[in-house]
């Protein structure tokens, strides 16, 4: 099957539009040499002529007339096409799609995320959020937010330079009736909320202090899989549960939550935004990773 190229196309559509060969190379930024030779390549492989010429005058046979019915709407609509790409290059627009452990969304939903769009209105996030490790640019994902030790090694990465720790809380009626834990070891006579990791393993809680770690699978009368609901049992008081910090921040400011053992949670590998080497990148994308830049840098103020 021929192929034709989109100059022949419009070569004779500048024609139609121009009322000549020599005016519509002008408009085209071509010789008249060139454009004749294209609309001559284009005639002889459909075998039918397009135009009747004479010294004087030019004018479309009826195979053309027909050509050129056609023709137009498809090529309007591939340059509008074009024209709304090379939009994108220059006003942020479009659909970012964004990739992230649950807890990473959390921690950047309103800072980083809610802020974008406040600034650029014209753009749509798709944030995913999973447990999973994916390859963000096989999964056909812009970018993703992970911790740094998670980070793919070919992969251009953002610190965000936020400071992230684990909390392990309960509610005050909860310990009313009982003796706050000094050491984690302590936890395992305690009822604990469990964690399912993605991969249907059960979350060993983990604890450092001076050098010394220690991984535990606590007991309790609880398994879940969602921060959310073990936030809501532990403010209810069912057991002790393993947080992130931020996650339960308002809790122990509200004394919904008491936090113990902070001393055995030192703060975690940063959080990294991440992507892959991109040319010709949109202006979407552009703008999304210089306010992740501020955001990490702490220049980031909030509309």
């Amino acid at each position: 099957m021929t192929r034709h190229s989109l100059i022949e196309l419009e070569a004779v559509l500048a024609i139609v539009r121009c009322g000549s060969f020599r005016a519509a190379a002008l408009d085209l930024g071509m010789s008249t040499t060139a454009i004749s030779n294209a609309v001559g390549k284009l005639e002889r492989e459909l075998a039918v002529r397009l135009f009747n010429r004479t010294t004087r005058s030019v004018s479309l046979t009826y195979a053309g007339r027909i050509f050129v019915a056609k023709i137009k709407p498809a090529l309007e609509e591939i340059q509008k096409a074009m024209n709304m790409v090379r939009a994108q290059q220059e006003t942020p627009s479009g659909t970012l799609r964004i990739n992230a452990f649950a807890t990473a969304a959390r921690e950047i939903m309103a800072p980083l995320v809610l802020s974008y769009l406040q600034r650029y209105p014209q753009v749509h996030i798709d944030l995913v959020t999973e447990g999973r490790l994916v390859d963000v640019v096989a999964a056909g994902f812009d970018m993703g937010v992970r911790s740094a030790d998670l980070v793919p090694s070919d992969a251009i990465a953002i610190p965000l330079g936020q400071m992230r720790r684990m909390a392990v809380a309960a509610s005050p009626s909860f310990f009313a009736r009982r003796d706050i834990p000094k050491v984690p070891q302590e936890l395992l006579a305690y009822p604990c909320l469990r964690v399912r990791l993605p991969n249907g393993a059960l979350f060993r809680w983990r604890f450092e202090k001076d050098g010394e770690e220690l991984q535990l699978d606590v007991e309790g009368p609880i398994t879940l899989d969602e921060a959310s609901l073990a936030r809501i049992a532990a403010t209810n008081g069912t057991g002790i549960g393993y947080f992130m910090e931020a996650d339960i921040r308002d809790d122990i400011v509200a004394g919904r939550l008491v936090r113990i053992l902070e001393d055995w949670t030192p703060p975690l590998v940063p959080l990294c935004l991440y992507y892959s080497n991109r040319r010709n990148s949109s202006a979407a994308f552009q703008a999304f990773i210089a306010l992740a830049r501020d955001f990490a840098a702490g220049r980031l103020e909030q509309s």
